[in-house]
């Protein structure tokens, strides 16, 4: 028994630098996991100096989704994560750079066809002309049998005289690859360490379909050779693949790039992979959500892997990512997707932004649009108003998206509650109402002056409230807000101006005659 080994650590092009790629299929919007197979691949060219290629992978026809590549190259460069080459943004154009094109699969059929031949001519490949029907009931009959599914090489023992004959009268037919069994397969993952099949679990793949386009199979090993590619990072579920492609490489005589599989994003009950049921697979979806781009990208990135060293930190920028990205970090285990982390990070992000970089990305967004803003006074619609509000929200702000959601009363001129939740504990209402009254007599003799100064504010106010300060301030924050919770009636007034503040002061002391 004969080994194939693929071991070579040392993978480089000409310049000593690495070549990678990201090589989705245009069959709908960005993943959050295929972001992060592009993040890691982006981050490991960035922190050696090398190249990041981006392909587009459109082979299987029957799949594409209209403007889903133009999506997905616009999506991945609004993230940041530019590629070098290959299908890329310029300006507002998707087109294509550098020396080794086209990048988009569909673009090479001649490429793949010229490669087929040569295995076909050497015998490493041969035209199978099963029918559909016929390899349905061979499946069927080796799975009754307790048997793996996989081919049975019928056509590739089919007499040279028959197979002309069929050629020649043109029946329909795919390439397959020709196996060597009882062949152990050896190479070493940049994740998983050392991993070993043997072809007698490696089905003679397709490589060529009968409609002339190439496989997965065949595609990603002519693209991978000639577009220079050093190493390969991308998901587990390639795994079973690698096998395939290693024989590939044998039968062609060529370098086998570096590979290095990297775990599935799991949903959160940890078993199975991250889907749209458990809050959103789309990277769109979770830009909508009001998350922000850098955070998903910190976030992602930290699925699956770790800066080492004993680091807790938790917040990272992509330029720093790009400086310490090490594949040691990569993680073998499934890595679950903690909505409650992402919330936490998410927020921490907000916290640390500039006020007017937050009123932007918030504008941006469209979030000031929407209806609890839209309807509201027109003096509550200002910059300078939307900004007060924003200095309040910004420390409990966990998306964008939740702008005002906690505060409506913000951005509503009358407020309707029970003025039952205006009383502190047990006082009765003439407590409330003279506390009230205490309020608004201090509240009016502000100057306009002093009202820019929260912290003035809050000083005369804790003061007037003494020992007592829930039968003062409780109602004035009710008064103000007609909630039970809400931010301090500091924070509140400060929003408000003093105008609106007197007007809420006076419409609950009318409720409590």
């Amino acid at each position: 028994m004969s080994d194939i080994k693929s071991t070579d650590t040392t993978n480089l092009n000409q310049s000593g630098k690495p070549r990678v790629r990201f090589a989705p299929s245009p069959t709908g919007y960005l993943h959050v996991g295929s972001l992060r197979t592009a993040l890691y691949n982006y981050l490991f060219a960035k922190k050696h100096g090398g190249t990041y290629v981006l392909r587009i992978e459109d082979t299987d026809q029957s799949r594409l989704v209209e403007d889903a590549m133009e999506r997905l190259v616009r999506s991945l460069a609004h993230m940041g994560v530019n590629a070098d080459e290959g299908v890329l943004l310029d300006g507002e154009l998707v087109v294509e750079k550098g020396e080794y094109g086209p990048y988009q699969q569909s673009h090479r059929l001649s490429i793949y066809r010229q490669y087929v031949d040569e295995l076909v001519a050497q015998g490493k490949a041969y035209p199978c002309f099963c029918t559909a029907e016929r390899l349905d009931t061979m499946r069927k009959e080796m799975t009754a049998n307790k048997q793996a599914p996989k081919y049975d090489k019928h056509c590739a023992n089919l007499a040279e005289e028959d197979v002309k004959a069929l050629l020649d009268a043109e029946a329909p037919h795919v390439i397959r690859f020709n196996v060597t069994p009882g062949e152990d397969i050896v190479f070493t993952d940049l994740v998983r360490g050392e991993v070993k099949i043997n072809t007698k679990e490696v089905d003679d793949q397709v490589l060529l379909k009968s409609d002339g386009f190439p496989t997965y199979h065949l595609a990603v090993v002519v693209d991978d050779h000639l577009m220079g590619i050093t190493h390969i990072l991308r998901s587990e579920e390639w795994l079973p693949s690698t096998p395939k492609h290693i024989l590939l490489y044998k039968a062609f005589g060529w370098k086998m790039p570096e590979i290095g599989h990297v775990s599935v994003i799991l949903g959160p009950d940890g078993k199975k992979k991250l889907s749209k049921r458990d809050g959103g697979a789309s990277v769109d979806e979770f830009l909508e959500k009001g998350y922000l781009e850098e955070v998903l990208i910190n976030f992602l990135v930290l699925l699956g892997w770790n800066p080492g060293g004993g680091s807790t930190q938790e917040i990272f920028s992509l330029s720093e990512l790009e400086s310490i990205f090490d594949l040691k970090g990569l993680h073998k285990a499934g890595a679950v997707f903690d909505h409650k982390k992402l919330d936490w990070m998410n927020s921490a992000y907000i916290k640390a932004m500039p006020l007017d970089e937050l009123y932007n990305r918030i504008e941006k967004g469209g979030w000031f649009a929407k209806d609890l803003v839209q309807f509201a006074p027109t003096d509550m619609q200002t910059k300078e108003y939307l900004l007060k509000v924003l200095a309040v929200e910004q420390e409990r702000l966990v998306r964008l998206d939740m702008f005002g959601e906690e505060n409506p009363f913000f951005f509503q001129l009358e407020l309707s509650y029970d003025k039952g939740i205006l009383a502190w504990k047990q006082n009765t209402e003439e407590m409330t109402r003279e506390a009230l009254e205490k309020a608004f007599a201090i509240i009016e003799k502000f100057t306009d002056a002093e009202w820019v100064d929260k912290a003035y504010i809050e000083s005369v106010l804790l003061e007037a409230a003494g020992d007592k300060k829930g039968d003062f301030l409780w109602p004035l924050r009710v008064a103000l807000t007609g909630a039970e919770r809400s931010p301090s009636p500091f924070e509140v007034l400060y929003v408000l101006g003093k105008d609106h503040s007197l007007e809420r002061i006076v419409r609950a002391l009318a409720m409590l005659r």
